[in-house]
């Protein structure tokens, strides 16, 4: 349990805020999580503290993936305060100052949520200065954290002008969710993988994280960034960290930003012939998009972690817009054993190697693939797997969405699933030759897996999405 709490919402009433904020906080409320909360809201928009409040119920009620009883939802909304922007700072200061009254008054935490595009965030800053709010307080601040290395790290040093790392929390929703932290379970605690999680077993690791959605209205975001920089550095190289990293020395959240760190210090700066960039069929007749647009969409990658674990061992990584399946996939590929005592025709081989693999999605599964004999006279082999779903636990229940656990987090001070500013500035550092020397843009179709040239990337390998033998549901014996 944390300490009463106050959130600053800016962009309150956003998209981001309506479908998984305010939600979420009213679940930490809930839950008991935080011993007390109170939301003080701003934003664009000229409302009411009573308007911004029907918004914030009609939120919980449209968006929520839980069941809320009314009386609950009733008092939660009366926690709910309201400044617009355009009051100015002081008199979002003085909604802070009545939220701290409410709670007790003293040293109470700050904790400021800024929900705003990118260009916006400094400003936001700046108010949160202007009105005296920096003493006691933590900020969480959305992707991108800059466009390239010289901007990430001109943007640090802004912020580092207000507050210091230790206050802000850069976040990755990925790292938020369960499945990702049951990567450090699975890998540390278990005697069967830990041995092995290394380059004289590891052929392989994809990273994928296709997408069916569009842009949803933000053609004139995504033209400022592209798929590589939305996505690549701020979500699937952070999943690599996790795959990666050394066993940190505890669970303390400085042992383990030290070690993702070493991760990202040991990686090998990115090839452009070793990127292939795409463009579904389309875009350029989205609104805000150039008609002679080059941003890509899609982008597949390999990428190498120089270091003693992972010498020569290539990390493959792929996402992109409008694709066949929307997934999110960590799959690790063991090697083969060195020779076969299994006759032609067996099957051995035939499906390729083994593997483990999370699934990312809200589910939270896993799979290990293996060969193993079919039933029957002589010996004819059959791909095999083991699977585990929290959905056929007595967890299930207890799993918080992503957001809510990251608030949570940064409201108890835990940095263990946040981005530090050494360690962005090192990703991009390593982004730079092709950010400077970017592949020509390829075309894909709409519902396709991107460019063809993704098989001549990955090439002996074969990529794992899309599957060819499905997940198991509860219940079935496939």
């Amino acid at each position: 349990m944390t300490a009463p709490l106050t959130v600053i919402l800016f962009g309150a009433t956003g998209d981001l805020s309506r479908r998984k904020l305010i939600p979420g906080l009213l679940h930490l409320f809930l839950s008991g999580l935080v011993d007390d909360l109170r939301v003080v809201g701003t934003s664009l928009d000229e409302l009411s503290v009573e308007e911004f409040r029907d918004l914030a119920v009609g939120a919980v009620e449209e968006f929520s993936v839980r069941e809320s009883d009314d009386s609950a939802l009733k008092d939660f909304a009366q926690h709910l305060d309201y400044v617009p922007g355009t009051a100015g700072p002081e008199a979002l200061r003085e909604a802070v100052d009545r939220s701290e009254q409410e709670l007790g008054g003293g040293d109470l935490l700050r904790l400021h949520y800024l929900s705003v595009p990118p260009k916006a965030a400094l400003t936001a800053v700046g108010t949160i200065a202007s009105a005296s709010l920096v003493e006691r307080s933590r900020i969480i601040m959305e992707k991108p954290f800059g466009t390239d290395h010289a901007s990430a790290v001109e943007l640090n040093a802004q912020l580092h002008e207000v507050f210091d790392e230790e206050q802000i929390f850069r976040i990755d929703h990925f790292l938020g969710k369960e499945p990702a932290q049951n990567i450090l379970a699975f890998r540390f605690a278990n005697g069967l993988f830990e041995p092995i999680w290394h380059r004289n077993h590891i052929d392989h690791i994809q990273i994928d994280v296709p997408e069916t959605l569009g842009l949803n209205q933000r053609g004139d975001f995504y033209e400022q960034t592209g798929a590589y920089r939305d996505m690549v550095v701020t979500h699937l190289f952070q999943i690599l960290a996790f795959t990666a990293m050394e066993p940190p020395t505890s669970l303390e959240p400085a042992a383990i930003s030290r070690e993702k760190n070493k991760v990202f210090r040991s990686m090998l700066p990115l090839e452009p012939s070793d990127v292939v960039r795409g463009q579904y069929v389309g875009y350029r007749d989205e609104k805000g998009v150039d008609e002679d647009s080059q941003t890509e969409t899609f982008v597949a990658l390999k990428c190498f972690v120089d270091n003693w674990r992972w010498a020569g061992v290539p990390f493959y990584l792929r996402t992109g817009k409008q694709l066949a399946e929307g997934a999110r996939i960590i799959s690790i590929a063991f090697r083969e054993p060195p020779q076969s005592m299994f006759p032609a025709g067996s099957g051995v081989g035939d499906h390729g190697p083994d593997h483990l693999t999370f699934d990312l999605a809200d589910r939270a599964r896993m799979s290990l693939s293996f060969y193993g004999k079919r039933p029957g006279p002589g010996m004819k082999l059959d791909k095999l797997s083991m699977q585990f779903s929290m959905q056929d636990t007595d967890w299930a229940g207890n799993v918080l969405e992503a957001y809510e656990r990251l608030i949570y987090d940064a409201a108890r001070g835990d940095r263990t699933l946040f981005v530090s500013a050494s360690g962005i500035e090192r990703l991009w550092e390593i982004s730079q030759p092709l950010l400077d020397n970017p592949p020509v843009v390829r075309p894909y179709k709409a519902g396709s897996w991107g460019p063809n040239q993704i098989h001549q990337l990955i090439s002996p390998f074969t990529w794992r999405l899309p599957f060819e033998r499905e997940w198991r549901e509860s219940g079935s014996k496939a």
